[in-house]
């Protein structure tokens, strides 16, 4: 074989290898539409339900801490029990707070006598000084005298009150009804005022929940709070740890003054009947906050929302039958659809089945019609 005819063979067998690579990549599934079905991106009036993590609080709690020191000598209530506000609770050793209002009594009494006498003595002399008959110095001495037997009159009045005070605090009362706690003394502990707590007392009907909501909802939960009593009561309910839906509705009651900065979120607090006593302080929840749109949103089935490294986003057909990645950001979602607050348009059309395998810019092929509402 000549070297011509040997380089013509390596040209015919290229062009075999050419041609054959050619038919291999017509062939190739990359190249061919991809079967999807697809759905509209629609306007409609969503109703749905915001969730938020809960915590119930009571909207009075107070810690009874004893304000006198002593042994205790009485408890008059148990453990848990409800009670109303001015019962009796405890009682601290009273001896001898009532012996001080007794000797307090009895220093009143001799400062209010000496007081009496004295001006019945100043009064005497101011006669006596009209008249000349006695010298001016008399007459000022006992004005002193009559002034320093009031101030130390006033003073045995104050010592009474005090000791009047420390007598009735060795009775603590419940300062409102609600819910008592565990004691955390028994009968002869020693408690020293200002320190010691006895117990804490919880209202417990009604009773709130507080939950963070994102600084951009202030206006949506001011317009709450200030709307009418039926529509409030109408979108606040609560799931209890259990699953169970809460039975009372509850109402925004207060929103906090200021936004957290480390979270941006501030807290609501809504308030709930609690006759049954079923929510207790500290116990988690999830607030469920019915959502309505004033305006018509735009909706798309949820399954057709990819996400990737926290990232969300839609596939939309184009006019020339190949798909677009976009990036959306979604809002609420209500069942299996789900708002969608931006990065689409009104008719578009979205893949819902047939994602995984799409690429950006694949052909395809819509094998079933739009979906209709």
């Amino acid at each position: 074989m000549n070297k011509h005819s040997f380089a013509a063979i390596l040209l015919a067998g290229a062009g075999l290898v050419a041609a054959c690579s050619n038919q291999t990549q017509k062939q190739a599934p990359g190249q061919q539409a991809i079967p999807v079905s697809t759905a509209p991106v629609t306007e409609e009036l969503v109703v749905g339900t915001d969730n938020y993590p809960g915590n119930v609080v009571a909207l009075n709690e107070t810690e009874l801490r004893a304000e006198v020191s002593g042994y205790i000598t009485g408890i008059f209530v148990t453990d848990g029990a409800s009670v109303s506000k001015g019962q009796k609770l405890y009682e601290i050793d009273r001896t001898r707070y009532a012996a001080a209002v007794e000797q307090a009594k009895s220093s009143l009494a001799i400062a209010e006598a000496n007081l009496a006498r004295l001006q019945r003595d100043v009064e005497r002399y101011q006669k006596l000084a009209e008249q000349d008959a006695i010298a001016k110095q008399t007459l000022d001495y006992a004005e002193t005298d009559f002034n320093n037997a009031q101030a130390q009159a006033a003073s045995a009045r104050a010592a009474l009150t005090t000791a009047q005070t420390n007598l009735d605090r060795s009775v603590i009362v419940a300062p409102f009804s609600g819910t008592i706690g565990i004691s955390q003394v028994r009968m002869g502990a020693l408690v020293s005022a200002g320190s010691t707590l006895l117990n804490t007392l919880s209202s417990v009907n009604p009773i709130a929940v507080d939950f963070p909501v994102n600084e951009r909802e202030i206006p949506r939960f001011n317009a709450l709070r200030q709307s009418d009593a039926v529509v409030r009561d109408s979108v606040i309910s609560i799931k209890l740890p259990g699953g169970q839906v809460y039975s009372h509705p509850g109402k925004i009651v207060a929103i906090d003054r200021a936004v957290d900065r480390n979270t941006g979120t501030i807290t609501v607090r809504a308030s709930f009947p609690n006759p049954d006593e079923l929510l207790r302080a500290g116990m988690a929840t999830t607030v469920q906050v019915r959502n309505q749109s004033e305006t018509k949103q735009l909706v798309i089935p949820y399954r057709a929302v990819t996400e990737q490294l926290g990232q969300t986003s839609v596939y939309v057909v184009t006019d020339s039958s190949t798909v677009e990645q976009r990036g959306v950001r979604l809002g609420l979602k209500v069942v299996d659809r789900v708002v969608i607050n931006e990065g689409l348009s009104s008719g578009e059309q979205v893949v819902t089945d047939g994602i995984i395998n799409l690429r950006p810019g694949a052909k395809v092929q819509v094998t079933q019609p739009a979906e209709k509402k």
